[in-house]
């Protein structure tokens, strides 16, 4: 193909219906029928990236393997795709200025009055076209983050408006609004997408598509009044009704036609019939488990499960692996201490300690990894979790008594975990941890590399502190062992304690890669010895 396609998806109404979602099964549908596709978040709020939010603010935040710090929505469209992401992937208002800014002070603007027409709007033009003309896509999906009518996506929509009046039909606008149900008359009710589609209208902008949340059944007569007064031809108003997973959306798209009318529009040959085979042995598994187990999630952000976001869909995808229902147990490590640590968790068949930062909760996850690691309960530590691991392991095993990490306990005589040596000195918060892939070498009697079954890995990394080196002749002494390390630093990537039937610690992010079709294996092999731990309690 010599031109780029670009399809923008804009959502109204509500917030939170699921543009990432449509956006990535529409993707997955076009790249089954032999397109090479990516996904692009447009994000409208002035931090450069979220990489300094709090996750009650944003949800989690997702990792690239060049080391970006983006949405959570780009999690989902690696899921989907099975393709990885980058720093182009995710494009905020802060980005956008900072880049302007940086422009008008180098002189590029000189003797011009730098305005947000057409500057920023150029700005945005130029990140929504590099994936095409750089990366050579076939097709750029681009979401528009927030809803139709927030001052912040202003210059996104105009931007979009410019873009299809300049590209005519290689561009393509779906709108994802809100139908909803009335239970008092027993109604669904379209005025809500009507005022949606009239909002982006005054904009300048026609959506060619328009994709209906519903809990209920769409009648023809209902989505023939939404094509009339909304402009969009009755086969281009697509349902998109509530599914038990986000996996299924994809299935239901193709039902609807939507990758099919997409490709009209944008005159584009059908090309292969999607095989989606794989796609519904997954979802069979998912629905038809023959086992079941339950994981205690132990994290300070349980109240949003956003947080985790890419931890629970790993479990889901080696749920689906193992043929297993996995249920989590979500528990809040602040609420955890040595009187309820057996109430707590004693139904549980594995123990996951979540990544995290600052010194909350942090005594209720010493608790959990002593209990896991004494009744020998499957235990996974991610990042600050394998650091938890090692501080529990020195200060009972050890018997160093106030063993912690710097970040918590910057005078502690122990510092079983310290500060990377070059991140001291680092005083700017955004984008300044350790970042992105880096490789790692696995010992090839360990856990970790049964797991894999190979020596040589590379995983995505978010973290300033480090196990300390120093420590870890004597703590290799006592029964953990030091698994995997940097090639290059001799970073300690990978603790595990051998005579535990399966106890592993990891530096890295295994969630942020996990995927439908490539379940990540660490993730795999921690259900199974959930499943066979279940088993034992059991007799």
């Amino acid at each position: 193909m010599s031109t780029t396609k670009y399809i923008f998806v804009t959502g109204g109404v509500a917030s939170s219906l699921g543009k990432g979602i449509i956006a990535s099964s529409l993707a997955k549908l076009l790249q089954a029928r032999g397109y090479k596709v990516t996904i692009q978040k447009l994000d409208p709020y002035i931090n450069v990236d979220p990489g300094t939010l709090n996750p009650y603010e944003h949800g989690e935040c997702y990792v690239t393997e060049d080391g970006a710090e983006t949405d959570l929505d780009l999690g989902h469209y690696e899921r989907f795709l099975n393709s990885p992401t980058s720093q182009a992937n995710n494009v905020t208002t802060g980005r956008i200025y900072q880049s302007v800014i940086n422009k008008e002070r180098r002189g590029d603007y000189l003797g011009k009055t730098v305005q947000i027409i057409p500057h920023i709007t150029d700005e945005i033009k130029r990140y929504i076209k590099y994936l095409g003309s750089k990366k050579k896509f076939d097709v750029v999906i681009s979401e528009i983050g927030g809803t139709v009518g927030d001052i912040e996506s202003l210059p996104y929509i105009e931007a979009v408006r410019q873009m299809k009046w300049e590209l005519g039909t290689d561009a393509l606008i779906i709108h994802l609004t809100l139908v909803p149900y009335l239970s008092a008359s027993g109604e669904l009710k379209t005025k809500p997408t009507q005022h949606s589609v009239k909002q982006l209208l005054e904009n300048g902008v026609q959506p060619d598509v328009l994709v209906l949340r519903t809990e209920h059944k769409l009648t023809p007569d209902l989505k023939g009044k939404v094509a009339l007064f909304c402009n969009v031809s009755k086969e281009a108003v697509i349902e998109s009704i509530d599914v038990s997973t986000i996996y299924e959306v994809p299935i239901r798209m193709k039902d609807e036609k939507l990758d099919i009318i997409v490709l009209n529009k944008l005159g584009l040959p059908l090309g292969e019939e999607p095989d989606l085979i794989n796609w519904n042995e997954f979802l069979y598994r998912y629905k038809n488990p023959k086992k079941e187990v339950t994981i205690a999630l132990i994290g300070k952000y349980v109240e949003l499960r956003d947080a985790y976001k890419s931890i629970t869909e790993a479990i889901i995808h080696a749920g689906a692996s193992n043929e297993c229902k996995v249920r989590v147990e979500w528990i809040h490590s602040e609420k955890i201490n040595e009187d309820n640590i057996e109430k707590r968790l004693k139904d549980c068949h594995g123990i996951l300690i979540a990544p995290g930062f600052g010194h909350r909760g942090i005594e209720g996850k010493i608790i959990a990894a002593k209990y896991a690691r004494e009744l020998k309960i499957p235990f996974f530590g991610i990042c600050l979790g394998m650091q938890i691991a090692v501080i529990e392991f020195a200060r009972n095993i050890l018997n160093l008594q106030g063993a912690d990490s710097t970040e918590m306990n910057p005078s502690t005589e122990f510092p079983v975990i310290d500060l990377m040596d070059e991140q001291k000195g680092i005083t700017d918060k955004g984008g300044t941890m350790r970042l992105g892939s880096y490789a790692c070498n696995l010992k090839k009697d360990s856990g970790a590399y049964k797991a894999y079954g190979k020596s040589k890995i590379s995983e995505r990394h978010r973290h300033r502190y480090e196990f300390n080196n120093s420590f870890l002749p004597m703590i290799e002494t006592a029964g953990m062992r030091a698994t995997g390390f940097n090639p290059d630093t001799n970073l300690v990537e990978i603790i595990e304690i051998p005579e535990h039937p399966w106890y592993i610690g990891v530096q890295f992010h295994p969630e942020y890669s996990s995927t439908v079709l490539q379940p990540h294996p660490l993730f795999v092999a921690f259900i199974k010895a959930a499943i066979e731990n279940s088993q034992k309690k059991s007799i």
